[in-house]
């Protein structure tokens, strides 16, 4: 489904180049979960956000089911952002002057939000456990209750890929346990290709594919 051909990225800071991606190939199935491991600064989260259109390599090029990222027009890839890739960030990206519900709704908010799809958001919020909370602002939750609306964000797009950024960086052990449980329901169930980058090797089993890195190339 994602193919990665000799991906290069190299960023400016100042007069000095840094080289992000060293030459990265390889392939990622649908319906899979994923994760990217290795230490920061190895480029987990650059390939990260290749594969999620946030970004252009520098050179080689990133497709999906045989489109190329990188030959799309800025419209194809903020439809594809749209439609098919759900985000999930450490820093949770939430609204603070909206509840629980509007947050999950946010990408839609600006065409308008249909009834059915405003029960569905709230079907999703009590789904993660936050039946309770709909009404709540972020700063009246908890860090696991946040990510859990950023997780019902993503989910409510129905996307064939999720990309999450050390979703669990901020979460104890616990919550981190669950939100890992949602994303290997969300593979499961509606055969998501997730992918996750992380320094925590503990939620990883044995069926997950791995993938190691190391200054900027797959070990």
């Amino acid at each position: 489904m994602i193919e990665i051909r000799d991906v290069t990225k190299t960023y400016l800071r100042g007069e000095t180049q840094v080289h992000a991606l060293r030459g990265v190939s390889c392939e990622i199935a649908a319906a899979t979960f994923n994760f990217i491991l290795g230490p920061s600064g190895s480029g987990k989260s650059s390939l990260l956000y290749l594969i999620g259109a946030l970004d252009n390599p520098t050179s080689g090029d990133v497709s999906i089911d045989e489109r190329s990222l990188t030959a799309m027009t800025t419209p194809e890839r903020d439809a594809y952002r749209r439609n098919e890739v759900g985000f999930v960030f450490q820093s949770f990206n939430l609204l603070s002057n909206l509840d629980a519900v509007d947050n999950v709704l946010v990408p839609w908010l600006p065409s308008g939000v249909s009834a059915a799809l405003r029960q569905q958001a709230e079907s999703l919020l009590k789904q993660v456990g936050l039946g309770d909370r709909l009404d709540h602002r972020p700063n009246q939750l908890s860090g696991g209750e946040q990510q859990r609306i950023a997780i019902a964000r993503a989910l409510l797009k129905k996307p064939r890929v999720v990309l999450a950024d050390e979703p669990t960086g901020e979460l104890d052990t616990a919550t981190g346990a669950e939100v890992f449980q949602l994303l290997r329901g969300l593979c499961a169930e509606q055969n998501t290709t997730v992918i996750v980058v992380t320094h925590d090797e503990s939620f990883l089993t044995p069926d997950d594919r791995v993938l190691r890195m190391r200054d900027g190339k797959l070990e």
